[in-house]
């Protein structure tokens, strides 16, 4: 029945939910199916009905983290851009608030990553979601490859897009090192100053 299946859809999530909650704050080693019924308000047989197993729960939660961390947004604002360049960079800097203004959610990704070097199956669902994200940003980079060849020489669309994921990436593992202290202005303009000075030295 539709009903029935609505009702089993919204309990998953607010088992996903109660999950989120426990192992953003106590990491993946403090998720336990106990601890998740308890959050949810429900029993750990009710938990089990819908996951199985810890394991099950445990990718379920990774993809609800994936959903909300490796998804590349676009605005009609940034879209409106019209300097490729210009655009590329608005998207950066949107990008970079957003994940340095969510410490626990990206405390959680790092958690799964390393996770991901002993279990297969975690590593192969994340590499494919940051592939992903990183193909996201590839036509945005052949446009600003098109536009200005002169000052990205011999640089192709998976390369600058490969750079600009490594600094997105770059910036919120700083502000989850230091959120008090971490500033995106200075981040950016130190990054400016240092790829400018780099790009001789490879030359």
């Amino acid at each position: 029945m539709p009903g029935h299946k609505a009702s089993e859809d919204a309990r998953r999530r607010q088992i996903i939910r109660a999950a989120y909650e426990i192992a953003s704050r106590a990491g993946l080693a403090g998720l336990t199916v106990r601890r998740v019924a308890a959050r949810a308000g429900l029993s750990t047989g009710l938990v089990l009905f819908h996951f199985t197993n810890k394991e099950r729960l445990v990718v379920a939660l990774l993809d609800r983290v994936l959903e909300t961390t490796t998804v590349l947004h676009v605005t009609s604002a940034i879209a409106a851009i019209p300097s490729p360049l210009d655009r590329l960079l608005a998207l950066l800097t949107q990008e970079m608030n957003r994940l340095s203004s969510e410490p626990r959610r990206l405390r959680l990704f790092f958690d799964f990553w390393a996770m991901g070097l002993t279990q297969p199956l975690i590593r192969r669902r994340m590499q494919a979601e940051l592939d992903r994200y990183r193909e996201a940003l590839r036509p945005i980079a052949a446009e600003v490859l098109a536009a200005e060849p002169e000052r990205f020489g011999g640089v192709t669309p998976d390369g600058l897009a490969a750079v600009a994921v490594s600094v997105i990436k770059g910036c919120a593992v700083q502000s989850m090192i230091d959120p008090a202290n971490f500033d995106i202005d200075e981040f950016l303009a130190a990054t400016n100053g240092l790829m400018g000075q780099l790009a001789p030295a490879v030359n």
